[in-house]
C-alpha cells in the first residue's frame, strides 16, 4: 500500500510539472522564472514569481511552497496558483527549497525564510508591500509555512541571506500540513519512510529534532495568523494534526482557524478543492489587504 501511495503522489508531482510547463500567462501579468534567492553552501535556489502588471502597489505578497515529503516536489507545482493570485492583486511567489536527504532540517526552513527576506529586500522592484507577506503550502510544504508563522526571529532557523531583513509573515494557509512529528508514525503510511531521512533519525535517535520541527510546540501568542486546510481521510497526515495546532493557537489568542473537508484525503478533488482554493484566497483578503480588514 505504501509503495502504491507513493506511486500516486509521484504521478500527481508529474502532472503539476506538464501542468506548469504549458502554463499560459494572462496578459494582466508579468511572470518570471527562475530568479535566484539564495545560494547556501554553494547550491543555487531559484524562485518564479508573478505580479500583476498594472497599477504602482504596493500589492501584498504570498509565498507559495510545494509538498512532497521533504524529499520530492518542485516549486513549479504552483505556478499556475501564483498567476491566479497575481490576477487577485498579489505578487506571489513559488519557491525551491533543499531536499532531503542531502540536506536534513532545519535546511528547508533557512531556504524558506531566506526566501521572505529575498522578498522584502526586493519590495520596491516587484512593487510588493513587505509589511503584507502570507504564506501557504501543502504537505511537507504546509508544514513549512506553518513554521515561518510560528517561529519569527528564532535565530537558530534564520539561515543566511539578507540578514538586515524580517523573515516574519502576516498570515499562513496551511493544506495538510503536520504540526507534531512525535505522533506521526504509525498515523502515517509514509513517516517511518520520510522523516528519519527528514531528522537524520527516527524517534529513539532524533526525539529532540523531531519536537524542535514541530511547529505546535512554537506557537506563542505572536504566531501569525493561521488558516489550516485539512481532509479527515488523509492517509499522509491525520487530520488531527491541524486540529491540535489550531486549538493551541486559539488558546494563545492568535486568530487560527481550520476548514473540515469530510472524507477527503491527501490532496483534493472537485468540491473540496475549490472549497479549500475560496477559504484561501479569502483567508488572504482579509489578512492582507487593508481595505478587507
Amino acid at each position: 500500500m505504501k509503495r502504491a501511495l507513493f506511486s500516486l503522489l509521484l504521478a500527481t508531482l508529474i502532472t503539476l510539472r506538464i501542468a506548469a510547463a504549458d502554463l499560459a500567462i494572462p496578459d494582466n501579468v508579468t511572470f518570471e522564472r527562475g530568479v535566484e534567492f539564495s545560494n547556501p553552501t554553494g547550491q543555487p535556489l531559484q524562485l518564479d514569481i508573478a505580479a500583476p502588471k498594472e497599477g504602482a502597489g504596493p500589492f501584498p505578497a504570498v509565498l507559495c511552497i510545494h509538498g512532497g515529503g521533504f524529499r520530492a516536489g518542485t516549486r513549479d507545482g504552483y505556478d499556475g496558483l501564483c498567476v491566479q493570485l497575481a490576477q487577485r492583486g498579489y505578487v506571489a511567489a513559488t519557491v525551491t527549497y533543499r531536499l532531503s536527504p542531502g540536506a536534513q532540517f532545519p535546511a528547508a526552513v533557512h531556504d524558506c525564510k531566506a526566501a521572505v527576506r529575498w522578498l522584502r529586500a526586493n519590495a520596491a522592484k516587484y512593487r510588493l508591500d513587505p509589511a503584507r507577506i502570507g504564506a501557504t503550502g501543502g504537505s511537507a510544504g504546509g508544514h513549512l509555512a506553518l513554521f515561518l508563522g510560528v517561529t519569527a526571529g528564532v535565530p537558530e532557523f534564520e539561515g543566511e541571506g539578507n540578514a538586515a531583513q524580517s523573515s516574519a509573515v502576516a498570515c499562513v494557509v496551511s493544506f495538510s500540513g503536520p504540526t507534531d512529528f512525535t505522533k506521526s508514525y504509525g498515523k502515517s503510511v509514509d513517516a517511518a519512510e520520510v522523516l528519519p531521512l527528514f531528522f537524520g533519525g527516527d524517534l529513539t535517535t532524533k526525539l529532540r529534532e523531531h519536537i524542535h520541527g514541530s511547529p505546535l510546540n512554537w506557537v506563542t501568542p505572536h504566531a501569525a495568523p493561521t488558516l489550516c486546510i485539512h481532509g479527515t481521510a488523509d492517509p499522509y497526515v491525520a487530520y488531527e494534526q491541524a486540529q491540535w495546532i489550531v486549538e493551541r493557537m486559539k488558546a494563545s489568542a492568535v486568530p487560527a482557524d481550520l476548514l473540515t473537508l469530510e472524507g477527503a484525503g491527501h490532496g483534493f478533488k472537485g468540491e473540496d478543492a475549490a472549497k479549500a482554493q475560496d477559504a484561501m484566497f479569502a483567508f488572504f483578503d482579509k489578512w492582507l489587504k487593508p481595505a478587507a480588514k
